[in-house]
């Protein structure tokens, strides 16, 4: 008698590391690096920081933000979203000052952003991680970053259409068969929330992990985005987990910033020493969890790829040979490679 056995089962047994134990990690690297990571690398994000937190201040006063904001109310209304639901007003709010955001910073993100962390993913990569990268391989890595960042934007804009789409059909169709009570309404915009919540989570992540790749694989563009995809499956709660924190930061700092700065701006106290000074630490600090986030997602890509592997190198298969003679059983175990 002859069983085949796969060795699946035993490749099933192998976990993705735990996202506390990358997140351990990462703090570690973090801190063997830390006068580089610290001085260089936070110092060439200092700027995009910078212009991120003072958008808060520019961004409400531009021409830019209502703009926007009035283009996707009529784009809403256009698609048959309820104008009466503030969900949609919220919705839009958000992604106008986001967008205005991020125009207020574009240069900044093509310049110091992506070179800050070239540098840090340079430095992860080499043989000797202990020693500073030259500025050579890091401005080596800017053309793959910049073809990544590209592509990474129209995935996340591909990402919103996506979305919208899906809100724009389960509307239309509930409003088709007479489901447009209230509660009918409410219950499917919480669950618009929600859908459209998972679909940005998991395009952000791609778009991180992609960008990690282009550096460390030197590989740029939509190849960078393919190979992330192909990582991050099956590892989507372990990639949350770790954005997930950082960003809770990030965002922490946003708010102190608005609290400590914005607030004293419009007061008319900006203009002393010691508030400026509070800015520009806050924008240090924004800086700092930048590099962190950096190094976190090396930290996960690479786990990612022993992981995948692990998984490739235990995809072989058994042979069990049951022979009897005279009388006995007698059971054989044979590799593929041992079969003829």
């Amino acid at each position: 008698m002859v069983f085949w056995v796969s060795a699946m089962e035993d490749s099933q047994g192998i976990q993705m590391e735990k996202a506390s134990k990358i997140l351990r990690r990462s703090i570690y690297t973090f801190l063997q690096n830390y006068q580089y990571l610290t001085a260089t690398a936070a110092l060439l994000a200092f700027p995009y920081s910078a212009s991120i937190l003072l958008s808060q201040l520019f961004v409400p006063s531009s021409p830019l933000l209502p703009t926007i904001h009035n283009r996707l109310m009529v784009l809403f209304q256009a698609a048959g979203f309820p104008s009466s639901m503030e969900f949609f007003t919220v919705l839009s709010l958000k992604i106008s000052q986001t967008i205005s955001s991020s125009v207020f910073a574009l240069p900044f993100t093509l310049s110091f952003l992506l070179i800050a962390k070239s540098s840090i993913i340079q430095l992860l990569n080499q043989h000797k991680p202990n020693f500073p990268p030259s500025f050579s391989s890091v401005v080596s890595l800017y053309k793959p970053f910049l073809a990544t960042h590209i592509c990474n934007f129209l995935l996340l804009l591909s990402a919103n259409a996506t979305a919208f789409s899906l809100l724009f059909f389960a509307f239309n169709f509930l409003d088709g068969l007479e489901f447009s009570s209230p509660s009918w309404l409410v219950f499917l915009s919480a669950s618009g929330a929600v859908l459209y919540s998972i679909i940005l989570a998991n395009a952000l992540i791609i778009c991180n992990l992609a960008l990690v790749s282009s550096g460390m694989e030197r590989s740029g563009g939509y190849l960078a985005i393919l190979k992330a995809c192909v990582l991050i499956r099956g590892r989507t709660s372990t990639a949350l987990a770790l954005a997930v924190p950082v960003n809770l930061a990030l965002a922490a700092i946003e708010a102190l910033f608005h609290y400590r700065v914005v607030i004293a701006y419009h007061n008319g106290d900006i203009t002393s020493f010691p508030m400026a000074l509070e800015g520009i630490l806050i924008a240090y600090l924004y800086s700092i969890f930048i590099v962190l986030d950096t190094v976190v997602s090396c930290m996960f890509f690479k786990s990612c790829k022993t992981a995948c592997l692990i998984e490739q190198e235990c995809i072989y298969s058994y042979r069990i040979e049951i022979e009897e003679k005279d009388g006995n059983a007698f059971v054989k175990l044979k590799n593929i490679e041992e079969l003829p």
